[in-house]
């Protein structure tokens, strides 16, 4: 804080996020000083290097591996903040990244994406979708790109997830539907989308997520600050999934979906409803959720070592490394139900056998009537 921020008149109040004033300064409440990257973490193992000669600037997370070539699946990680704070630079998210790489196996690039107001929507999705391109592109044999070495020997081109909490699972689902319509490099594809605690919105409240007038809510300011003159506004496709129709979500442009919630957490209603319209849309892609009890928002991000949040990257690293489709779960349960009608045909023979036994034996006693 400036040594006249107490004087300055305030012109919009994001707490606990930013002050922007009438001056046309703006104050950040939440700071990321910079936290440097390691080669070896001697608790985790893990290596981390920062790559800042492209845009926007990247950290690479690279768990400890035994072979020199092993491929490792890539991990695009786009970090919280309501697109106003944070950094991937920062202490937070390097113990965070760092703790999840080691559990989840993963090659992991965090991307420092622009934030408001020094860049307002739709600078982070831009940037963020570069950064993908960016990675997409080592797989091929000639480009212009600086190729980064990490990425180039360890990473599994054919195992892509992008993953964020919060305005960062905000990115993600807006690049998935993006990749919906638009080639990558190499055409290569997304496996999966991981959306934790996704930071969506929209006017009609959903669980009990705002009360009142949408308009006199914080993300509602925030969002329409953050994003001048957006179409649709807190209800643009941006920002409300629900004023996406079907055929545009099922055409996402990933293999499969995870959402992950937290019990205590006001976006969790809005999660599983969401969660609930991608399986009932016609998407191919399975869809999965994740329930973290008695947590809050971006709990895994401040106590990444907290058994909750180890349980949580545990159903991450299920999810990246599994070869399971939604068509895998469709074909057993047509095999479950195959052998249901199958049992249900035997019991119903069974019984038809025993009723004209007992009819045949009644009759022969003198018995019966029919």
């Amino acid at each position: 804080m400036s040594s006249n921020a107490a004087t300055r008149e305030v012109a919009e109040d994001f707490s606990p996020f930013l002050k922007v004033y009438t001056d046309g300064t703006y104050e950040r409440l939440i700071e990321s000083p910079y936290f440097p990257p390691v080669l070896k973490d001697p608790t985790t193992g893990v290596s981390s290097k920062d790559v800042t000669d492209v845009t926007p600037p990247v950290r690479i997370f690279l768990p400890e591996i035994n072979d020199p070539n092993q491929k490792l699946p890539i991990l695009m990680q786009f970090h919280s903040g309501g697109f106003m704070v944070g950094s991937i630079f920062s202490a937070v998210d390097f113990k965070y990244l760092n703790a999840m790489s080691s559990a989840t196996k993963t090659l992991i690039v965090a991307v420092e994406y622009p934030l408001v107001p020094e860049q307002f929507l739709p600078a982070a999705y831009e940037d963020s979708e570069a950064a993908v391109k960016w990675v997409c592109s080592h797989a091929l044999e000639k480009t212009q790109i600086k190729k980064d070495p990490w990425i180039s020997t360890h990473g599994d081109f054919s195992k892509i997830f992008l993953q964020g909490e919060s305005s960062g699972a905000n990115i993600s689902y807006n690049l998935a539907m993006r990749f919906s319509s638009i080639p990558l490099p190499g055409n290569l594809k997304i496996s999966g989308v991981l959306l934790t605690q996704p930071g969506f919105c929209g006017s009609i409240p959903i669980g009990g997520d705002f009360e009142g007038d949408i308009h006199d809510t914080q993300i509602y300011k925030m969002r329409t600050y953050s994003f001048p003159n957006c179409p649709g506004g807190i209800d643009s496709p941006f920002f409300n999934p629900f004023a996406v129709d079907d055929a545009s979500l099922s055409a996402m442009g990933c293999s499969k979906l995870l959402v992950a919630v937290a019990e205590n957490d006001i976006v969790t209603a809005r999660a599983l409803a969401f969660a609930e319209k991608m399986k009932k849309c016609g998407y191919p892609g399975s869809v999965e959720t994740v329930m973290s009890y008695g947590e809050g928002h971006c709990f895994h991000v401040f106590d990444p070592h907290g058994e909750n949040a180890k349980i949580l990257f545990g159903k991450f690293s299920e999810f990246i490394n599994s070869e399971k489709t939604r068509e895998d779960k469709g074909r057993w349960r047509r095999i479950l139900l195959g052998m249901i009608h199958q049992c249900k045909i035997l019991i119903t023979s069974y019984s038809c056998c025993c009723n004209k036994s007992v009819k045949r034996r009644i009759h022969e006693g003198g018995l019966c009537t029919m």
